[in-house]
């Protein structure tokens, strides 16, 4: 294990955190925050502190890197990022308790979405900033992004695609080009032009600078913290709309967007995964506005609140424009679903992956077609070519690590007397990055009637549904840590 190796990148990930918890300083200074002022200088002196000693201690580290040295400093780093990351929270006493500053924090970097506070509006500007760029840094993963700034040195060898694979959602990572370090800036260059992009037309719509900023950051992560207590509903149609809109996109699989750019129109336009993606998205927008009708006063109102909440539920955004735990069961049953299928690989979205479930469909048929004929020889293909028999194994590995998971978590968390859908509902949540569940976690509520128990089983169930599951479960593994 090469320890010095991922002290050293974990501290150059400290540096970045550090850095980017300077525009909330800034902007805590400019409103006269002092409490804010306080909590963010302390905690970017304790973030760099400890940056300075993993640096230092880690000098002279040798660049052979492993997968097993991938998933752990990714599954260590987003552990740490959050311990530290929730300092402001914490040390301004926005959230007085600290395993509530660590959940928020959490689901924050996790593009979660769930929450423990009662009361949003009366945060600091400088609090909420934070809050809601945790999820802009979090969707697209932090180490992505250093792996974008800076070089592992000596060539990748290995290096950036462990780390990539690790952090990136979905089945398979792949190269958009050679090198996986130009890969990684080309990933956060079309993240930053979408995002940019997205807040040009909220500012059109009336939406003021800052406001926006905070939204786009929630839409681009897909994690849905919002800066008002009624989410989305507040604002215009217009603004809802737009918002449903860059949800959908930013739920694709970037690679989409690369071979658009590059002019490859037939290879976007014949992604299976696209079409499922966006033809599950479709037919839960007509099923849901059919089974409302009656319950809004038009049809285009209707339609409006269906699609963002679809948008926001497949996507793993989480915000919302209505109270959909009102909504008739059926409705409710479609969204349920949705926070198992997710998004598409690739993308900034939670959940199982629309590329994973056309994998588990496929295997299904092909276990189907042996049971008819044994003796021929059946082949999985994913736009026209064969899939890996290894990626086929790791999709069924998931599928049953999902399944124990969110059993085990469901269990864990029963102890606090809930009824089992909110308690359902909550695991679903945070395990596939969602943010509000059902009854006493829907959308007019909040998760802060947990236990600190179930909080911390909520947190792992977030860092794991993030990472994909292997970073995580790889920690708690006694081989992991043995000598080879």
């Amino acid at each position: 294990m090469n320890y010095k190796m991922m002290g050293r990148f974990i501290g150059k990930m400290l540096v970045v955190e550090a850095i980017f918890m300077l525009p909330a300083l800034l902007i805590s200074l400019f409103e006269g925050e002092r409490s804010s002022v306080f909590a963010f200088l302390a905690s970017i002196a304790g973030i760099v502190l400890v940056a300075a000693v993993l640096l230092l201690l880690c000098r002279g580290s040798k660049n052979k890197f492993y997968a097993r040295e991938g998933l752990v400093c990714v599954g260590l780093s987003w552990g740490i990022l959050s311990l530290l990351g929730c300092l402001p929270f914490y040390l301004s006493g926005a959230i007085p308790a600290f395993v509530d500053a660590f959940f928020e924090i959490v689901s924050g970097f996790t593009t979660t979405g769930a929450s423990i506070l009662t009361e949003i509006e009366g945060l600091p500007k400088g609090i909420l900033y934070w809050r809601s760029f945790s999820h802009w840094l979090g969707g697209m993963g932090v180490l992505v992004f250093l792996l974008a700034i800076t070089s592992a040195g000596g060539g990748d060898n290995g290096f950036t695609m462990h780390l990539l694979r690790a952090e990136s959602p979905g089945p398979n990572v792949g190269k958009l080009v050679p090198k996986m370090r130009k890969t990684a800036r080309i990933l956060y260059e079309l993240y930053i032009l979408l995002t940019i992009v997205n807040v040009i037309f909220l500012l059109a719509g009336g939406m003021p600078l800052f406001e926006a900023v905070c939204t786009a950051f929630g839409t681009a992560g897909t994690g849905g913290f919002g800066i008002k207590n009624d989410s989305i509903a507040g604002y215009s149609p217009y603004i809802q709309n737009v918002c449903t809109v860059f949800m959908m996109l930013f739920g694709v699989n970037f690679t989409c967007y690369y071979l658009l750019m590059l002019k490859q129109f037939k290879n976007v336009f014949k992604d299976e995964e696209l079409r499922l993606y966006l033809g599950v998205a479709a037919g839960s927008v007509l099923l849901i506005t059919l089974n409302l009708r009656g319950f809004y006063s038009t049809l285009g109102e209707t339609l409006r609140h269906a699609a963002f909440q679809v948008a926001s539920i497949m996507t793993t955004t989480g915000y919302a424009t209505t109270d959909f735990d009102l909504w008739p069961t059926f409705s409710k049953a479609i969204l349920l679903s949705l926070m198992v299928v997710g998004a598409s690989a690739g993308s900034t979205g939670g959940g199982f992956k629309c590329s994973r479930v056309l994998l588990v469909i496929k295997s299904l048929r092909r276990s189907v077609r042996k049971v008819i004929h044994p003796e021929k020889v059946q082949v999985v293909r994913s736009n026209g070519h064969p899939v890996d028999e290894k990626i086929l194994q790791n999709t069924n590995a998931y599928l049953a690590a999902y399944a124990i998971i969110t059993l085990l978590s469901f269990i864990l968390i029963s102890v606090d007397g809930y009824s089992m859908t909110t308690n359902l509902s909550a695991v679903m949540a945070c395990f596939n990055n969602i943010g509000p569940g059902f009854e006493a976690v829907g959308p007019t509520c909040n998760f802060s009637g947990f236990s600190s128990f179930s909080k911390i089983v909520l947190i792992l169930d977030m860092l794991a549904g993030r990472l994909e599951i292997f970073p995580i479960l790889i920690l708690f593994s006694r081989s992991t840590w043995k000598r080879r």
